[in-house]
C-alpha cells in the first residue's frame, strides 16, 4: 500500500485553469476575485457580509480588535485547539483564560464558563473543533448575561451546521480558514462572516492598512484618486490567485462535506464494536463535515495510542495525536497554572485522527481498518 496522507486537498482542472487566468489578467492581489469569492461564501453561508483575510489567524486577531480588546483584558478560550487562538488575544495584550473541554464533543463545556468569569472578562472565543458546532445557544444566554462579546473560531467548521443553520450565518463573528488541512482550501486564507454593518466596514479598512479607497476603486476611476489613511491597520489581504481557487473549491464544496460524512460513516460502522475505541459523538443539534476524524483510545495491556500511532506510520498510514492543548506548550504555562483542564489533557492524550479525504479509496479505508484491528487484536 502506497503512503496513505492525513488529508489531501481536491483540486482538478478547474482550479488550474481559474488560476491561470487570473495570471493572464495582470491583477494578482485583492481585487474582483476577492470580492466575487465574498459574495459566493455569503451566499453559501447565508451571511449578510463576509470578508476575505489571509488567514484564519489575522481573521481572530481582526475579530478581537473590532471588539476593542486591549491590555489587561481576559478573554475565555478552551486550551484544547490549535495555538493560534491564543496567540491573538496576546496580541492584543490581553490575558487568555482557558476553560475546560466536553470530553465528547472535544468542544468547550459551556457549563464551565461562568466560574472562569472575572470583572476584566471581555469576551469569549468559542471553537468549533474539528467542524463539530459547540452548543451555541447555552454560550450566547451566559455571554448576554455577563455583557461578553462572542467571537467563533470557525476554522474547521465551513459547512457545518448548527440546529439546522450553517455556522457564521447567525454570527456576530464567525472566522474561517482555508488552510490545506480544511475541507476548502487555497494554500492559506480566511474569512469573517458578520451580520453587524459597523464590524464589517471597519474590518475592511483594518485588513488593508486603514487604507480609505480600494485599489480597485482608484486603478478603475477615471480621474485621480488620493487615498487616505485614517487608522493603524494591517496587510491581512487575500490575492486574487487564492480566491480563484476558492471560488472552485466553494463550487463542489457540499459535495466535499457529502462524501467525508459517508467515509466517516463507514469508519463508525466499523469500529463500533470494538472496545478499544470510541467513535465520534455528535450532538443533535449538530450536523458535521467530519473536519477530521477523531477517536478516543483505551489503552489495553501494551497497545496504547502512541503505540497505535508508530504501528500505523510503519504500514505507511499517516495520522495525528487528537488536539493540542495550548496550556502545555512554555508561552501559557505560567498563565495556565491554576486552571483545571483535566478533561482538554485526556482528550489530547488518549485521541487519534485518522486520515479522512475525498478522493479516500475503499480499499485505502479497508487498510487503514484492518492495520487497526491488527494493533489491538
Amino acid at each position: 500500500m502506497k503512503n496513505i496522507p492525513i488529508i489531501k486537498p481536491f483540486f482538478n482542472k478547474k482550479e488550474e485553469t481559474s488560476v491561470c487566468r487570473v495570471l493572464r489578467s495582470g491583477w494578482v492581489t485583492q481585487g474582483t476575485k476577492v470580492a466575487e469569492f465574498e459574495k459566493r461564501f455569503c451566499e453559501f453561508i447565508d451571511a449578510k457580509y463576509a470578508i476575505a483575510v489571509s488567514s484564519c489567524t489575522t481573521a481572530l486577531h481582526l475579530a478581537l480588535i473590532v471588539n476593542q480588546i486591549d491590555r489587561d483584558d481576559e478573554v475565555i478560550l478552551p486550551s484544547l485547539t490549535f495555538i493560534a487562538t491564543a496567540n491573538v488575544v496576546l496580541y492584543c495584550g490581553a490575558k487568555p483564560v482557558f476553560v475546560d473541554i466536553d470530553w465528547r464533543t472535544f468542544n468547550i463545556d459551556s457549563d464551565k464558563i461562568e466560574n472562569s468569569i472575572s470583572p476584566n472578562t471581555k469576551a469569549i472565543i468559542v471553537v468549533h473543533q474539528m467542524g463539530l458546532p459547540a452548543d451555541m445557544d447555552r454560550i450566547y444566554k451566559i455571554a448576554e448575561k455577563h455583557k461578553l462579546k462572542v467571537i467563533e473560531d470557525a476554522a474547521c467548521a465551513i459547512g457545518s451546521k448548527y440546529k439546522g443553520r450553517f455556522i457564521g450565518a447567525d454570527s456576530t463573528l464567525a472566522c474561517f480558514s482555508f488552510h490545506p488541512r480544511k475541507l476548502l482550501t487555497m494554500g492559506e486564507g480566511g474569512m469573517i462572516t458578520t451580520n453587524n454593518k459597523k464590524y464589517e466596514k471597519y474590518i475592511r479598512l483594518l485588513r488593508h492598512q486603514g487604507m480609505s479607497v480600494s485599489d480597485i476603486k482608484r486603478h478603475s476611476s477615471n480621474k485621480v484618486i488620493f487615498e487616505k489613511y485614517n487608522i493603524v491597520g494591517y496587510n491581512y489581504r487575500l490575492t486574487d490567485l487564492q480566491a480563484a481557487i476558492g471560488i472552485e473549491q466553494l463550487n463542489k464544496l457540499q459535495e466535499i462535506i457529502e462524501k467525508r460524512i459517508r467515509l466517516a460513516q463507514r469508519y463508525n460502522e466499523k469500529f463500533k464494536n470494538k472496545d478499544y475505541l470510541i467513535t465520534p459523538f455528535v450532538p443533535e443539534y449538530a450536523y458535521t463535515n467530519y473536519q477530521s476524524y477523531c477517536v478516543y483510545i483505551k489503552s489495553k495491556k501494551n497497545k496504547t495510542r502512541n503505540g497505535l500511532m508508530n504501528y500505523l506510520m510503519s504500514k505507511h498510514i499517516s495520522t495525528r495525536r487528537g488536539i493540542m492543548c495550548i496550556h502545555r506548550e512554555k508561552p501559557y504555562i505560567e498563565i495556565s497554572k491554576n486552571c483545571n483542564l483535566k478533561n482538554s489533557e485526556y482528550a489530547s492524550d488518549n485521541s487519534i485522527i485518522l486520515p479522512l479525504y475525498h478522493q479516500m479509496k475503499k480499499e485505502e479505508q479497508d487498510y487503514i481498518i484492518r492495520s487497526i484491528e491488527e494493533y489491538f487484536e
